[in-house]
């Protein structure tokens, strides 16, 4: 069985920021990623991103409408993740209990693999999202 996995790109209101979580376990640990997780066997995708940002977060489906925005194959490593993106419709508090979530300024570089997680894909993830404004109004 190939296991599924989501990442959530949440824009803050302001569109200079977007939400990240400072891994406190492997894989990736000390760095930042996307905040996410495991699509459980016979979940809905989209309903699996809105319960991992809850449990991650605090946010819900009233908070941001999420969009699946693409989507990474490892079929070596017998894996896939999703990634959905949206923008907070207003200021919202966020907690979690599994990693230290900070809002990240839009103006870093996303692609320092000494800093943030996924080889690289977190900058593709932005660089992404900036095409679409109609998912984030990125500044």
């Amino acid at each position: 069985m190939i296991q599924g996995y989501n990442c959530i790109a949440v824009v803050h209101k302001s569109g200079d920021k977007w939400l990240m979580c400072l891994r406190k376990k492997d894989p990736y640990k000390g760095l930042y990623n996307l905040v996410g997780g495991k699509i459980e066997e016979g979940e809905d995708h989209p309903g699996a991103a809105y319960r991992e940002l809850f449990e991650e977060t605090g946010l819900t489906e009233g908070d941001i409408k999420l969009t699946k925005l693409m989507s990474f194959d490892y079929p070596l490593d017998g894996c896939y993740v999703e990634i959905y993106a949206g923008q907070l419709r207003e200021e919202k508090a966020v907690s979690g209990d599994e990693n230290d979530l900070e809002w990240i300024s839009l103006d870093r570089d996303f692609f320092d693999m000494h800093c943030y997680a996924g080889e690289g894909n977190i900058g593709h993830i932005l660089e992404i999202l900036k095409l679409h404004p109609e998912l984030a109004k990125i500044k």
